[in-house]
């Protein structure tokens, strides 16, 4: 794959130096449509981006290499999903943000995000069984009610986007949403909308990790 000329890549010595995953901590894409890039082979800002998420996860989830094949559009998924999820202005916590993606991407049958969001929301709800009720039906998880509220707006936005009006506002009012809390709850489900169809497009499989993370207590 040709070079992003806005930056020049690290070297391969300097990859060997930092680079303590591949083959070990990169889940190999068996059932992709497309070939994954080599990390040497990327643009120096976003081999930096992802050696960071490998540090703080000890592994590289797949889609960051899976979508670094087109280097423009990897940083305007990953600037627009930094926005989105790491906002700290927002009436939803990490946890809801999560729970917001694990339920609708469930609704959309993407198992990529279903699987590695997941993960990340049992962690930070500390329960080890949520992601998996509130992918299968929220309505019966073991949730809040003010999460359920949430949860129903962003099933409408993912699934009936066109029937929303001033009720649905007022049943998230009810529970104490901004009017710019449903904008995040809108904007979280909307992008990924996107997420879930390219990685379902794609053939994206989750990395082995994510399936036990939250699950049971990390080895020391």
């Amino acid at each position: 794959m040709a070079q992003d000329n806005a930056s020049e890549p690290t070297s391969d010595n300097q990859l060997r130096t930092e680079l303590k995953v591949c083959p070990a901590k990169y889940q190999e894409n068996t059932m992709a449509r497309y070939p994954t890039p080599e990390l040497k082979d990327l643009p120096a800002d976003i081999q930096a981006k992802i050696l960071e998420v490998q540090a703080k996860a000890g592994f590289v989830p797949n889609v960051f290499l899976a979508l670094a094949r087109r280097p423009a559009e990897w940083r305007a998924f990953f600037a627009y999903h930094d926005a989105l999820m790491q906002k700290e202005d927002s009436g939803l916590s990490k946890g809801d943000r999560e729970m917001i993606v694990t339920t609708t991407s469930a609704a959309n049958k993407c198992l990529y995000c279903v699987v590695a969001h997941g993960a990340i929301l049992r962690i930070y709800e500390k329960k080890p069984l949520v992601a998996d009720q509130v992918a299968v039906n929220y309505r019966k998880a073991d949730i809040s009610e003010r999460q359920r509220a949430m949860l129903d707006f962003a099933m409408k936005v993912c699934l009936k986007s066109d029937e929303l009006d001033d009720a649905d506002f007022a049943a998230l009012h009810a529970h104490g949403f901004s009017d710019e809390d449903a904008w995040d709850i809108a904007a979280i489900t909307a992008f990924f909308g996107l997420s879930n169809r390219m990685a379902s497009f794609s053939g994206m499989q989750p990395n082995p990790e994510f399936y036990l993370m939250g699950r049971v207590p990390k080895q020391k």
